[in-house]
């Protein structure tokens, strides 16, 4: 989470130094403490006042500004900072930072901070693509600096291509992933997400009313802590999250075999998808006419992909959820045994704010002793943090115990 986190946002002139006032508007909506250092060639293109006005501070664009508590500027924006931005970021800036030259206030207090850096370069496609600039992307790679990947579409010149400033809502998930403790780190985690649907002919289906947001919430919480994410996820309209690999399914079938294709990869194996527990049990082939005024549907169960998980799943840690709308408790604690789960997340459904299509949850935990731990409405990611947590005490007691 970037509340109250500090950040140094450096501007440099290109023509998508307009997306900044964007940028620096999520950063500020997402709790962050934002102070702005503009190149030269970065006020052509948008005037300081501009993000000033937005980030409520100073905006920093001469090197020998005084500050209270230091005599020059890039020494204090360096102490003042938890992580240094830099979007966009031009192949001029790039050669300094890599050449270790500092002859402007951004360069300079780059070259005078320690702290975790994001480089999102932005300029013309066969700039990008030189072999100098390639050679400086990799060098600032080597060194420690995060570099992100250049999105791909049509770019200022009219030319289609790589080198165009990424997204302000994957830029403020690249820094909260900068930010974010590595305690997953390379641990690998398996997460099915959203609904499945079971065709009936071929133009109707039965599913569920899963978004696939929980899932895709942990996915990237996840992602976040330093693991190495596998997600499965039935249809959703979400976008997809910045994992090492996604697999999309339909069916519960489908579903069956990717989780037992790339489970045993897996150390932690989070089942937040909502499988359905039946399917029809004779696809029809045509449209199925409503020439009749009933029609009768006879289904048949699905596999109980948990159950199956929990029958095989060794020394991995699995969880799982259970969505009820009565005896929660109960019901969750016979499912936690009978599939041989690790931790279970309930909800109940009737609760505003909890379950599906909702930005937000309410989740009891409970370990394998039965042990349930309920908290109040959250958002998704914050529930899913708070499952990651109880997740990561189970991967420090199994440590200690080999001890």
């Amino acid at each position: 989470m970037l509340t109250n986190k500090k950040i140094v946002l450096g501007i440099t002139g290109g023509i998508a130094a307009y997306k900044t006032a964007e940028l620096t508007r999520a950063l500020i909506k997402a709790g962050a403490q934002i102070k702005v250092i503009m190149t030269k060639s970065a006020t052509e293109f948008i005037t300081p006042l501009t993000l000033q006005t937005l980030s409520q501070n100073q905006v920093y664009t001469d090197m020998f500004v005084p500050t209270d508590k230091y005599d020059m500027a890039h020494i204090a924006l360096a102490e003042f900072a938890d992580a240094f931005v830099i979007a966009p970021a031009t192949g001029n800036i790039i050669g300094k930072i890599a050449s270790g030259i500092g002859d402007d206030l951004l360069s300079t207090t780059i070259m005078a901070q320690v702290k975790p850096t994001l480089i999102c370069p932005a300029m013309n496609d066969k700039m990008l693509a030189n072999p100098i600039v390639q050679e400086n992307i990799n060098k600032l790679k080597k060194f420690g600096y995060v570099v992100m990947d250049s999105a791909v579409g049509e770019l200022a010149c009219k030319t289609q291509g790589a080198g165009r400033l990424p997204d302000v809502q994957v830029i403020v998930e690249e820094i909260e992933t900068l930010l974010t403790p590595k305690d997953l780190d390379g641990v690998n985690i398996l997460i099915t997400a959203g609904p499945t649907e079971e065709p009936l002919d071929p133009v109707r289906f039965i599913t569920n009313l899963s978004s696939g947001k929980m899932g895709y919430a942990l996915a990237i919480a996840a992602h976040r802590r330093g693991a190495k994410v596998t997600l499965i996820s039935g249809p959703t309209t979400l976008p997809l999250p910045p994992v090492e690999k996604i697999i999309k399914v339909r069916t519960a079938q489908e579903m069956r075999k990717a989780v037992l294709d790339n489970y045993k990869k897996a150390t932690i194996i989070i089942k937040a998808a909502a499988v359905a527990d039946y399917c029809p049990k004779v696809l029809a082939t045509e449209k199925i006419k409503k020439d009749k005024k009933t029609l009768s549907v006879e289904l048949k169960r699905n596999p109980d992909i948990i159950a199956e998980i929990g029958k095989n799943k060794g020394n991995r840690i699995l969880v799982g959820f259970a969505m009820e709308t009565q005896n929660l408790l109960a019901n969750a604690r016979e499912k936690l045994k009978t599939k041989n789960m690790d931790l279970i997340v309930a909800n109940n459904l009737q609760e505003e704010g909890a379950g599906f299509r909702t930005d937000t949850n309410i989740i009891t935990i409970i370990d394998r002793t039965g042990k349930a731990e309920s908290f109040e409405k959250m958002t998704k990611i914050e529930a899913a943090e708070e499952i990651l947590n109880r997740v990561q005490k189970i991967i420090k007691k199994k440590g200690n115990s080999k001890k």
